[in-house]
């Protein structure tokens, strides 16, 4: 049996994962490529920057709900230092003022359906304008869209078919000198309602496994024996965690891991600790990489695109020590690693999306990097004219790419 460094079927490398991974990703020096659509409480009333605006203005849109539900013809009041002022909004729900005093505090208000609706103050910039958005009705619509979920969730599975999400990871490091693997799977079930996928999903764990055992944080369906792991479905909306360990103790100095996926795996990650000379390769890995954290341990980072139903993943090892060259704790390490990396080859939370709508959600996170970035420098020394000219049209894309978004939660 393999014992985690934390115990094996205990909190094992899981703990630190949930422990650490918004600390590492504030810290990863790439930004994530998949990103869920922001809460609707952290837009409403947050002040952007919008060089496109005229000097010294104010733009505030009011929509019911979602962006892109805009109320026309509302009443909003700007109240600038101590002095309101009032304005209408158009056909796009947005109410403008112009001709403000540059660096005076101003705050948006106004109240839709009897829900008085307050921004943030934020100060006049001299340059370009402030977009703030006010959202009516954001505790509705979340308690009817759970209640909708709650509803669908309790339907009848229907069959369908489910895919290892893009969070899943293979780690492979050293324990007590021997070779273990562990599989962090998700198992994604991006309908609303139980998915039936005709019978259970039945994953053989590569020739020479010894030892597998399902790990504290997996789904009571995800069962282990032998070299068979097997998740029972039907498979509820969102994921069904599955976290498996086993070692593979007649591991030479060379090792071809093979692992064949019943359903498909949405992007590859793999991760190997680097003791000695050992080097990993892959027909599937188009990224690979060596890491450090700051503690000097070195991992072996490798990263790839889609893997279908059926298909074989082969990860090839060389250079394996016969016995590992010091025993160190590094689980901690070693999920910190993975997070930082988990950012940059575009670590998503919980829900999986269409691909489309990946792309426009990594596209805007970009553009906010891009106009927050500009928009501090801007406020420390004059911009250049490229630079200026950068910012205005980063604000541009990125409203373009919001209401994108918007269509598509729409729809």
């Amino acid at each position: 049996m393999i014992r985690l460094r934390h115990g094996f079927g205990g909190q094992g490398p899981l703990l630190f994962i949930l422990n650490f991974s918004f600390l590492i990703l504030l810290g990863a020096s790439v930004a994530s490529g998949q990103v869920n659509m922001p809460d609707p409480t952290a837009i409403a009333g947050t002040p952007l920057p919008a060089p496109e605006l005229p000097n010294a203005a104010v733009s505030v849109r009011v929509v019911r709900e979602r962006m892109g539900n805009n109320v026309a013809g509302q009443e909003v009041t700007l109240l600038v230092g101590a002095t309101p002022r009032t304005a209408k909004t158009d056909a796009q729900g947005r109410a403008q003022f112009d001709g403000l005093t540059p660096g005076v505090v101003v705050q948006a208000t106004t109240t839709v359906d009897g829900e008085a609706l307050t921004s943030q103050q934020f100060s006049v910039p001299a340059k370009g304008g402030v977009r703030v958005a006010l959202i009516s009705g954001i505790a509705t619509a979340a308690a009817r869209e759970k209640a909708a979920a709650d509803a669908a969730a309790r339907e009848p599975a229907r069959p369908g078919i489910v895919e290892i999400g893009p969070e899943s990871r293979v780690v492979i490091e050293f324990q007590n000198d021997v070779l273990t693997v562990f599989y962090l799977l998700e198992i994604l079930n991006n309908a609303r309602t139980p998915i039936d996928t005709g019978g259970p999903m039945n994953i053989e764990l590569p020739t020479g496994a010894a030892g597998a055992a399902v790990m504290q944080g997996s789904s009571q369906n995800v069962i282990v024996r032998n070299d068979l792991l097997t998740i029972t479905g039907p498979f509820p909306p969102g994921k069904t965690v599955a976290q498996v360990g086993f070692s593979l103790p007649n591991a030479g100095q060379t090792l071809t891991l093979r692992q064949t996926w019943p359903a498909a795996m949405a992007q590859v990650f793999v991760g190997v600790e680097k003791i000695g000379a050992i080097q990993m390769a892959s027909p599937q890995l188009t990224d690979i990489r060596e890491m450090t954290t700051e503690g000097g341990a070195v991992f072996i980072m490798g990263t790839g695109g889609r893997v279908n139903a059926g298909e074989e993943l082969v990860v090839n090892l060389t250079g394996i020590p016969a016995h590992s060259q010091t025993q160190r704790n590094v689980g901690l390490a070693l999920v910190v690693i993975i997070f930082a990396v988990g950012a940059w080859l575009a670590f998503t939370p919980g829900k999986a999306h269409a691909a489309l709508d990946d792309k426009l959600r990594a596209r805007r996170e970009k553009l906010m990097n891009e106009v927050v970035a500009l928009e501090r420098k801007r406020r420390e020394k004059a911009l250049t004219a490229a630079e200026d000219a950068k910012l205005q049209k980063a604000a541009a894309e990125l409203e373009r790419v919001i209401a994108e978004l918007d269509r598509g939660e729409a729809a």
